[in-house]
C-alpha cells in the first residue's frame, strides 16, 4: 500500500515537472505572437477617445513608439506573467486532476469525464491568479504609460516606465496590497476561463480521437487544433 502511494506521488510530481517546463516554453511562444495585439487591446480599453479602431491604434503606436517601446511595451512583465501562468497551471493541473479523481471516485485521472477535466482546470486557475494579478498590473501600466504621459495624466520620466520602477512605485505608495488590486475579478476570470478552456480542449480531443483509439494517440496537429478550440471556448 505504501509503495503504491509513493508511486502515485512520484507520478504526480513527474507530471507536474513536465507540465511546468512545457508551460514555460508555451508562455514564451504566446508572448512572442500575441504581445502587439495585447498592447492594442489595452490601449483601446484605456483610451477609447484616442483610438477609433484597432488598425489606427496599431499604426499610431508603431509610428510613434516603434516596436520595442511601442507594440512590445510591457514584454518583460508579460513574459513573466505568461511563463508563470502556463507553468503554474500545467504544474498544478495533475494534482488537481488527482484531487477531482479522488473526490469523485473515478479510479484514476484517465477515467475523468470532460466536465471533471474542466473542474480540474478551474481549480488550477486559483494558483495562476495568485501569480498573474501583480504581473498583469505592471504590464498594463507599462503599456499605457506613454499615452498617459502624452495626455498629461502623469508626470513621470521615461526612466520610470520600466517594470522594476513601476513595481517599486506601487509598493511604495500602496504596499503589497496594491499589487493585488483587482484580485477577485482575476480569480474569477482564471477559474471560469480555465474551466471552459480545459473543458473545450478535452471535448475536442474526444471528437478528434478515432474510434478504437485513445486521446493520447492524437498527434501534435490534432492536439494543437484541440488547444485552439479550448482557447476559443
Amino acid at each position: 500500500m505504501n509503495s503504491e502511494y509513493n508511486g502515485q506521488v512520484a507520478s504526480c510530481v513527474k507530471d507536474s515537472l513536465i507540465g511546468f517546463v512545457a508551460g514555460i516554453y508555451g508562455g514564451i511562444a504566446v508572448v512572442c505572437v500575441s504581445q502587439p495585439l495585447d498592447t492594442v487591446k489595452v490601449k483601446m480599453q484605456a483610451f477609447p477617445e484616442h483610438y477609433k479602431n484597432s488598425w489606427l491604434c496599431l499604426k499610431k503606436t508603431w509610428l510613434k513608439d516603434g516596436l520595442s517601446r511601442g507594440l512590445y511595451a510591457g514584454t518583460v512583465p508579460a513574459l513573466v506573467a505568461n511563463m508563470a501562468d502556463n507553468a503554474v497551471v500545467f504544474c498544478a493541473l495533475p494534482f488537481c486532476q488527482r484531487m477531482v479523481s479522488w473526490a469523485t471516485k473515478t479510479g484514476g485521472t484517465e477515467h475523468l469525464s470532460t466536465s471533471q477535466h474542466a473542474l480540474s482546470g478551474s481549480l488550477a486557475g486559483i494558483f495562476t491568479a495568485l501569480v498573474l494579478c501583480p504581473t498583469e498590473l505592471v504590464k498594463c501600466k507599462m503599456q499605457a504609460f506613454h499615452d498617459m504621459a502624452e495626455l498629461g495624466r502623469i508626470n513621470l520620466s521615461p526612466s520610470a516606465s520600466g517594470p522594476y520602477q513601476i513595481t517599486k512605485q506601487i509598493l511604495h505608495s500602496e504596499g503589497l496590497r496594491g499589487l493585488y488590486r483587482g484580485f477577485a475579478p482575476t480569480l474569477g476570470r482564471e477559474m471560469i476561463g480555465y474551466f471552459f478552456f480545459f473543458g473545450g480542449y478535452e471535448a475536442a480531443r474526444s471528437v478528434l480521437t478515432p474510434r478504437g483509439r485513445v486521446k493520447d494517440d492524437l498527434g501534435p496537429l490534432a492536439t494543437a487544433v484541440a488547444g485552439g478550440f479550448g482557447g476559443a471556448a
